[in-house]
């Protein structure tokens, strides 16, 4: 099998096969290793069309094919330049549409927690127990806001003298 056909079809490393689809971290890594691959094949690319250019500029009128010829590499590594570039933003969408996948993941796994939290939580709760619990608390309230009101009020020895 060729490795053109082995990239296509997934013929990935030996652990990767064995369980199926890679994990985001597996992913991620190789969408990371593939785009510092790429970038480095720029700079690689950057640097032949300046030696390439340097290479027409000097043979200038006095060799005009070996100028041309330069000129003629310089345009094949431009256009490789820009099918790089291409690549890398479809990489990079493609590593941003992972990330941001994965971490709807956890936080919809976190959120399941939750919920399952609360359940727990909430399990040993009956709504008729709270409800009295709550009529308690009121009644409570009210008979400590009455005895408030009775420290609170004025004895009125003098109020109530009558003249």
């Amino acid at each position: 099998m060729s490795k053109i056909s082995k990239f296509f079809k997934g013929g990935g490393s030996a652990a990767s096969r064995g369980r199926g689809a890679p994990s985001p971290q597996e992913a991620l890594a190789r969408l990371r290793e593939t785009e510092e691959m790429l970038s480095k094949k720029q700079e690689y690319l950057e640097s032949r069309i300046e030696r390439e250019l340097a290479v027409a500029r000097q043979h200038g009128t006095r060799n005009k094919r070996a100028a041309l010829q330069a000129l003629k590499r310089k345009k094949r590594y431009e256009k490789q330049l820009s099918q790089i570039d291409g690549t890398l933003s479809t990489i990079e969408f493609q590593r941003e549409a992972l990330e941001n996948s994965h971490t709807n993941t956890e936080v919809l796994k976190n959120m399941g927690y939750a919920a399952q939290a609360m359940k727990k939580v909430h399990e040993n709760m009956d709504l008729n127990k709270i409800d009295d619990l709550m009529q308690d608390i009121t009644e409570q309230q009210d008979v400590a806001q009455e005895i408030s009101d009775a420290i609170s009020n004025r004895a009125g020895f003098a109020d109530e003298f009558d003249e």
